[in-house]
């Protein structure tokens, strides 16, 4: 809990910061927070002014990034992050968590409770908002959705792992979005 309380403290600076870098008419619409390496947190800032979308990244102090590698790392790693919340557990992990208690309050079949345990233990590795983006969270949210595939008896190819793999393509869209759109030369 701590960790989320020093992140949303860190998000009203960079929200802040964020906001001085809008131009007349634009407003923040959102933030993502990326750690493509340890200790190298990029803030992901879209701007709106309801037809045209723009993007910044601010570093940990809050000053633009003009480093295109980085700015696409910070891109990559957050549109999966997003992807792997989203798609673990079917997306409707809440709904796939109900669904084995009732089944193990009606017919309690060998396995449900480890089943249970590998849906919560998903549930906590996706955690809620706000969340750094980073290799280790996209790790532990693999882990947890392999796990739980696992004690529902999936066997070959992962749901996840497709549902990632198929991702690839729209990280490179978001990628090129973000880039055509960057408020500051990239260099």
């Amino acid at each position: 809990m701590l960790g989320r309380v020093a992140l949303s403290d860190d998000l009203v600076r960079i929200v802040a910061a964020a906001a001085r870098h809008a131009h007349a008419g634009e407003e923040v619409a959102a933030i993502l927070v990326a750690e493509p390496s340890p200790g190298e947190r990029t803030y992901l800032c879209s701007y709106s002014d309801g037809a045209i979308r723009t993007w910044l990244a601010l570093d940990a102090d809050g000053n633009p990034v003009t480093s295109r590698n980085r700015v696409r790392e910070a891109v990559s790693i957050a549109a999966l992050c997003e992807v792997a919340a989203g798609s673990a557990g079917g997306g409707e992990l809440e709904e796939l968590r109900r669904s084995l208690l009732a089944l193990r309050m009606s017919e309690a079949p060998p396995g449900i409770e480890e089943a249970e345990a590998a849906a919560l233990a998903l549930e906590t590795a996706i955690g809620g908002e706000p969340r750094i983006a980073s290799p280790a969270y996209l790790d532990a949210v693999g882990t947890a959705a392999r796990r739980l595939e696992e004690a529902l008896g999936g066997e070959g190819a992962s749901p996840f792992a497709v549902a990632m793999q198929q991702a690839v393509g729209a990280v490179e869209e978001l990628t090129k979005e973000v880039e055509s759109g960057y408020k500051l030369a990239l260099r």
